[in-house]
């Protein structure tokens, strides 16, 4: 564009600065961004977001925090991606409370926070051992007419699992079910993994038996915690054959067992 004399406007920079956060090239974003400034363009809001998004899958949270603070001084408005990315920035760096107050100004704001942000603080309580106060949120999530999706309940059962709660675990399990929502293998693995934790391998067979029948494809990290447990119990020639089963599905170890 420029060596044919066209100037590129804030749109084409904040494609190409998208394209580099995805690709993981943050510090070819961040010069290309330099450049958007130093010519006196001005970033919007996408270009903030997509910078923010590509510092945070990176773990820069504190840089992610300055350009956020660098969005206010320069009064653009924030939206719910912005919103939900700091909400995930604070989860992080462990301040949910700071997270949590975030949903407030949302709020304040007239910006409902969606199901992407209500899931980020669910996991975050849930991976801090706050599994009540997760639940709180699934509770006001539903109040406001927002359903929880897979990843909500996956979240509550991986939480209660943490806790070695493995009936509260199945009870969201089944609930999840009931209200029309497919477990995925995420759900499944998190499950299977609670009850070897438990030492109870009868309910994580059935529930690997019942995978079987519902077509989600084991990874290989249920075949793995399986095996661990089948070792650990004594049942060898179980977990070989189970071992067997993994090589016929297709599946590639990925440590020795």
């Amino acid at each position: 564009m420029e060596g044919r004399g066209y100037e590129p406007n804030i749109v084409a920079y904040s494609t190409v600065i998208d394209c580099l956060c995805k690709n993981g090239l943050l510090k070819e974003a961040l010069d290309l961004f330099s450049e958007v400034k130093v010519k006196g363009i001005r970033p919007n809001i996408f270009t903030y977001n997509c910078l923010i998004h590509g510092m945070c899958n990176l773990g820069q949270q504190e840089e992610a925090t300055r350009l956020l603070n660098e969005m206010v001084d320069n009064n653009i408005l924030l939206n719910i991606v912005t919103y939900t990315l700091l909400i995930d920035t604070l989860c992080k760096e462990g301040t949910i409370s700071k997270a949590v107050e975030i949903v407030d100004t949302m709020r304040k704001q007239g910006i409902e926070p969606d199901v992407v942000a209500y899931n980020t603080l669910v996991h975050a309580h849930c991976k801090e051992g706050m599994v009540s106060e997760a639940e709180d949120i699934v509770d006001a999530m539903i109040k406001r007419g927002i359903e929880p999706d897979v990843v909500t309940y996956s979240a509550l059962i991986n939480g209660h699992c943490l806790q070695n709660e493995m009936q509260k675990a199945r009870s969201v399990f089944n609930l999840m079910i009931e209200k029309g929502c497919e477990p995925d293998i995420v759900t499944y693995s998190t499950m299977i993994n609670g009850y070897c934790n438990g030492k109870r391998l009868d309910k994580a067979m059935e529930l690997f038996h019942e995978i079987s029948r519902k077509r989600p494809i084991p990874h290989t990290v249920t075949y793995n915690t399986l095996m661990q447990s089948m070792f650990q119990l004594g049942k060898v020639s179980t977990a070989c054959e189970l071992f067997r089963k993994m090589l016929a599905s297709g599946q590639v170890p990925d440590r020795p067992v």
